[in-house]
């Protein structure tokens, strides 16, 4: 295998060139084989290229108020482990315990040996601490394993978080983490102890990783699609994110431009790749690869320029000074704007044998070819800038520590010196429009989309292009005469295709298939129409978490912005229960400032003012981001809550159980499979849920039946689920919808066809079914009921999310204004509990004597 790419036995014609050269030179976008054949270019054809690549550089630091400033970072590399579970054939950094231990190592730094390094480097006015390691070492070294558990860490990743806090803490400089690939999860454990992180994306071509001989076999972190996913996942958690490609490994020039053209879309899509870096690469001794030609100049130099241009003016690129021997000024001309972290004090661990240049001798270079030599940090100054919701409250102190307020650039006068790092002790102060539950039906919002409408969602013309791309859905045609006889038999018996043509009948075949519905209903719950005497306590609607459905979510400043106290939860929480209610459903916004354990003593706040009170509280999403900022794992974080007054948690946060819809639904939302975890852990655990779906936007009966199957499955391993709860979407003001992008919410045909298909394919697994007055209204949620629902959910008190969205239901219904929803479907009705038993004869009479209705609802401040 070549070092060059392997397809230069095909150069491009003279035509081909000249004409990509002449786009270039003119501004157009390049495609794909374009880009291929100027990877190529050298000689004149070459130095054509740089200079248009020079020029769109020059006119996006002119843009961003830097003109001829060229960056880098004074950093200190710290190697916390060279244990990796990948076995990359070119990799020297990478190595095995028993090295480790002849040279007199453990297998990972100790905590003085990463401080040490820290404090000398803060000493010489380092500000970044670049934490590098191999991928998941406890996974294929036991030794690994066995320091992680000597020491009382978990995993690598609460290892890493542990050391970011301690220099943050006692240091002052800001950790810049490499540690390989990392998911959802990761990012969110990860994200408020560091000012960015990265990860070389290297090549997105398959077969030097699936292949026996190729670079990257044998290395499960170097697979491209999972390098991809954490490029997107870093995106989707607003992550600073450093990522490049490393040149000349064996692929073609197709192949690098492929991977270029991958990297800029994850950039377009989220704006979250703050630098890319273009790596040429280097044989080392001792390596499958030491054969192998070095990358050649003129190689880096192209994929610099053509980088440029396909990554356009607002990109920051840099080339690794010290793998280039002195040729500055090439790289410059090709269109870099940063030379990376360079050290005064600790050598590059993963090339030891590239010192890297003076500082002085860097600027001297940089001034020859023009420009200015000037540090930064290790988050770039646009994310600097922006603050919330790239840089997490906890770290955002030690940033504009080192910043300067103007430029985002470092501060050259700043002292690097230890801040405290920690998690808030209390809920935020009280503060905003708390009384949004009640003005919401009176005032209505203040504006129609919260003020960070074109950034907080990522791209909406790259999400826009994406759902153009999968089409509309295919309508089944199928047996429906067949499917109806089916599940009028036996429902557990449908096939996926018969689910899906019931899932798209209409007319009399509609009609068929929600009296069949309703049939199974009748023999698997009786006639009665359940509801519950409940209050929503919403106790911040501050979030920045970008889920595009969600018209609730505000920005800490906006006018509808607002966050509850806790004696404001509680006192919420005891005016339901003097009203008869049975239960508190309490979510929020993920605000930023929130430590991960207020949801404890939200709990346990409403238990001690109300004992009796069933507390159903805190969607996946918030259990996650609880484990996460406290540092414990999701089942340690649960069976915590439930000792602090958790009795159920909401099956919210699900909405398609699908990534496939679900990243268009929301930016930085949890994926399918972890809310999975959550809810099965959950149930495990003795704390049961309820179930939901909301549809209706870019969903397709696909995933309507894929949801549900997936929930049945889950039902039957653990008997959790209390309820499936059908959430139509409201398109008024959701995001997503004003967008141009999701359709405005289902039909009646739509609905119809859900809560009858829920019935049939949960069956018998799941036995409640709830429809939404909220969504709905009241003659929508009894012809739900005449098509196989039996519960009405609750009476609410305040509902704050939909009404944010634009229903036009009101935020509160009264016991007997259920009771009319239940007789106008012909049928008896009953009061539940949240688990569907019995309600003590005491609350079923307070609820009677109030009619569920709060006297006067409470007021915003004290």
């Amino acid at each position: 295998m070549d070092g060059t790419a392997m397809d230069a036995s095909n150069p491009p014609t003279a035509n081909a060139m000249r004409r990509a050269l002449r786009r270039a030179r003119d501004g157009v976008a390049l495609d794909v084989t374009e880009a291929a054949v100027l990877l190529q270019a050298r000689g004149e054809d070459l130095d054509d290229l740089c200079a248009s690549a020079a020029r769109v550089r020059d006119a996006g630091l002119a843009a961003a108020g830097r003109p001829g400033v060229i960056t880098y970072s004074k950093s200190v590399f710290i190697p916390l482990t060279r244990l990796c579970r990948d076995k990359c054939h070119y990799c020297t950094f990478a190595t095995v315990p028993g090295k480790l231990r002849r040279a007199g190592h453990g297998m990972f730094m100790s905590p003085d040996e990463v401080l040490d390094v820290a404090r000398r480097g803060a000493e010489l006015g380092c500000k970044e601490a670049l934490i590098t390691l191999g991928d998941k070492p406890e996974d294929r070294w036991p030794e690994a394993r066995e320091w992680l558990d000597a020491h009382g860490y978990d995993d690598t990743i609460a290892y890493v978080r542990a050391m970011s806090i301690r220099i943050l803490e006692e240091t002052g400089l800001l950790p810049h983490l490499n540690p390989g690939v990392l998911g959802w999860t990761d990012f969110q454990r990860l994200k408020p102890v560091s000012a960015s992180m990265g990860m070389m994306l290297e090549t997105t071509a398959t077969r030097l990783w699936s292949e026996p001989g190729g670079p990257h076999f044998g290395s499960p972190d170097k697979e491209p699609a999972v390098r991809l996913r954490v490029l997107e996942d870093a995106g989707r958690s607003s992550v600073p994110f450093t990522s490049g490609l490393l040149i000349g490994i064996g692929e073609t020039y197709q192949e690098r431009a492929e991977s270029l053209f991958a990297l800029r879309k994850v950039s377009r899509a989220y704006h979250g790749v703050q630098e890319l870096i273009l790596q040429n690469f280097r044989a080392k001794p001792d390596t499958a690869m030491r054969g192998m030609p070095d990358a050649e100049l003129d190689e880096l130099v192209a994929t610099v320029a053509v980088a440029r241009h396909v990554m356009g003016p607002a990109a920051c690129l840099q080339a690794p000074p010290n793998l280039v021997d002195g040729e500055y000024g090439r790289l410059i001309a090709a269109g870099v704007d940063d030379w990376g972290g360079v050290s005064p004090l600790t050598p590059d661990h993963v090339n030891p044998e590239r010192p890297w240049p003076q500082i002085e001798r860097l600027a001297e270079r940089s001034a020859a070819a023009g420009f200015e030599l000037r540090e930064r940090l290790a988050v770039y100054p646009e994310y600097v800038r922006r603050g919330e919701p790239w840089l997490d409250p906890r770290v955002l102190p030690h940033v504009r520590a080192l910043a300067d307020p103007g430029t985002g650039l470092a501060n050259p006068d700043a002292v690097v010196r230890g801040l405290p790092w920690q998690e808030p002790e209390d809920l935020p102060v009280s503060y905003g429009r708390t009384d949004l539950h009640a003005t919401i039906d009176t005032e209505g919002r203040t504006g129609d989309r919260r003020a960070d409408f074109e950034d907080v969602y990522g791209d909406w013309e790259v999400l826009r292009e994406q759902v153009l791309a999968e089409g509309a859905p295919e309508r089944l045609i199928g047996d429906l005469r067949e499917a109806l006889a089916v599940a009028a038999d036996d429902p557990t018996r449908l096939t996926d295709d018969q689910a899906l043509a019931l899932f798209h009948a209409d007319g009399p075949a509609l009609d068929a298939l929600c009296r069949i519905a309703d049939d199974v209903r009748r023999a698997a719950v009786g006639e009665d129409v359940t509801y519950c005497v409940t209050r929503n306590i919403n106790f911040t609607n501050v979030c920045y978490t970008g889920c595009r459905f969600c018209a609730f979510a505000q920005r800490r400043t906006d006018a509808d912005a607002y966050t509850l106290s806790l004696e404001q939860v509680a006192d919420r929480a005891a005016q339901a229960w003097e009203v008869g209610a049975t239960e508190v459903c309490m979510q929020g916004g993920i605000h930023p400032d929130l430590p991960g354990t207020a949801y404890f003593d939200i709990a346990r706040a409403v238990k001690e003012r109300v004992p009796g009170i069933h507390v159903h509280a805190f969607s996946p999403m918030e259990v996650v981001n609880g484990a996460t900022r406290t540092g414990l794992s999701i089942r340690d974080w649960l069976q915590r809550a439930k000792e602090n007054g958790l009795d159920s948690i909401p099956g919210t946060a699900a909405e398609i159980l699908d990534d496939e819809v679900r990243w268009v639904l929301t930016k930085g939302k949890l994926p399918a499979a972890t809310w999975v975890e959550v809810v099965t852990t959950a149930h495990e655990l003795g704390i049961r849920s309820s179930s939901t779906m909301m549809y209706g936007h870019v969903d397709t009966p696909k995933h309507w039946l894929g949801h549900l199957r997936l929930l049945a499955e889950i039902q039957q391993r653990t008997g959790g689920f209390t309820e499936f709860v059908t959430l139509p979407f409201i398109h008024t003001n959701a995001p997503v919808y004003l967008a141009g992008i999701a359709r405005p919410g289902p039909t009646a045909r739509d609905n119809r066809a859900v809560i009858a298909m829920a019935r049939l394919l949960l069956h018998p697994h799941i036995p409640n079914i709830q429809t939404s007055w909220v969504k709905l209204g009241a003659e929508g949620a009894a012809e739900m009921l005449r098509s196989g629902a039996n519960d009405l959910g609750g009476t609410l008190m305040e509902e704050t999310i939909s009404r944010m969205a634009g229903s036009a239901y009101g935020s509160y219904k009264s016991v007997r204004d259920l009771q009319a929803i239940a007789e106008a479907a012909g049928r008896p009705h009953r009061q539940r509990t949240t688990t569907y038993g019995e309600v003590p004869a005491e609350r079923l009479a307070a609820a009677l004597a109030s009619d569920g209705h709060l006297p006067e609802l409470l007021p915003v401040l004290d």
